[in-house]
């Protein structure tokens, strides 16, 4: 089978989707930090055309995130880094790397414009949505961030493309289903009825807050637990319980439930802020389409500002949580 991969290469998940005949035939997603293993970049690509199906005369669509890691010095070095990874993977494929203003660069243009490539997963989808709905929102949370994306006539009209640039628009929100520290979450969580200080120890993640209430499953937690010990509901409780500096002696169910319900919230709150903020000068756009990991954040979210909501999922289906792999597979220049 022929077609296009779209890669999503990111600092501590890599993604592919496999796109034939204008549709999405696989997807996959492999946790991969890549500050650990820099060398192991590669062979994952590698490995992971294969397990899509593709074949050696495949395209090959770019967008990447891994420049920000702290591997790297610059976002010049990072840019440069993935584009080694892809060249060495697949010597002899053409490769196009999407940029923020939406036009495709060849592997070496990129080298040269590294802040037009750096980034830009966000705008891919969001081009993508705009077939399905010219004036919407999109609502993307992932494992580590949320994008908040206002999209009219069809195309992303965010004020900001760079990272810096959109996290001082709103637009991007350092708040994601998986990763984000419960610290990072809300200052304080209820016990016993009181507002209780939470503890800076890096003792629990957002991943527990969901699979304790049932939105993750253990499988979703693809990156190490805090204690080493595995993603369980079990074990989830007893991370939130060290969060207020307690165990499972001390807290129950109920008080456990009551601590992730509290973070439930806070996160929820804090993209409905930015929801807002967005909506302030796109009044008029009412419908919210909502994916990743965190879609179920997105939702509830978008509903407390009165959007109406369509799921991502519900025209790409399981490759809806790999969204800009699939969208720079499907905009692949014929």
């Amino acid at each position: 089978m022929t077609g296009v991969l779209g890669w999503d290469i990111g600092g501590v998940n890599t993604k592919v989707a496999h796109v034939a005949d204008a549709r999405v035939v696989a997807a996959r997603a492999a946790p991969y930090e890549l500050q650990r293993d820099p060398a192991a970049l590669a062979p994952l690509l590698g490995h992971l055309a294969r397990d899509v199906g593709a074949g050696p005369a495949v395209a090959h669509g770019v967008t990447m995130t891994a420049e920000l890691s702290q591997l790297f010095r610059s976002k010049r070095e990072g840019v440069a880094f993935v584009l080694d990874a892809i060249a060495v993977a697949f010597p002899d494929a053409s490769v196009r790397v999407w940029g923020v203003d939406a036009r495709w660069r060849t592997p070496a243009q990129a080298r040269r414009e590294p802040l037009a490539v750096a980034a830009a997963n966000w705008a891919a989808t969001a081009h993508v949505v705009g077939r399905i709905c010219a004036d919407c929102l999109l609502v993307d949370v992932g494992s580590t961030t949320t994008d908040v994306i206002p999209i009219r006539g069809g195309a992303p009209v965010a004020r900001g493309r760079t990272d810096v640039e959109r996290l001082r628009e709103g637009e991007l929100v350092y708040t994601g289903a998986l990763r984000t520290p419960v610290e990072a979450i809300a200052p304080s969580v209820p016990v016993g009825g009181r507002p209780t200080g939470v503890s800076a120890e890096g003792f629990a993640l957002a991943g527990d807050v969901h699979v304790w209430r049932g939105e993750l499953a253990p499988v979703d937690y693809s990156v190490p637990t805090p204690d080493g010990r595995p993603a369980t509901k079990e074990f989830a409780g007893e991370r939130l319980a060290r969060v207020v500096c307690a165990d499972r002696e001390m807290l129950d169910e109920t008080d456990i439930g009551v601590i992730a319900d509290a973070l439930w919230d806070a996160q929820v709150t804090r993209i409905g802020a930015a929801l807002e903020r967005v909506r302030a000068w796109q009044p008029t756009l009412t419908r919210a389409f909502v994916t990743g990991l965190g879609e179920f954040l997105a939702a509830a979210a978008a509903r407390r500002s009165g959007l109406q909501v369509t799921h991502l999922s519900d025209s790409f289906g399981a490759a809806a949580r790999h969204a800009p792999a699939a969208a720079v597979a499907l905009l692949f220049p014929s």
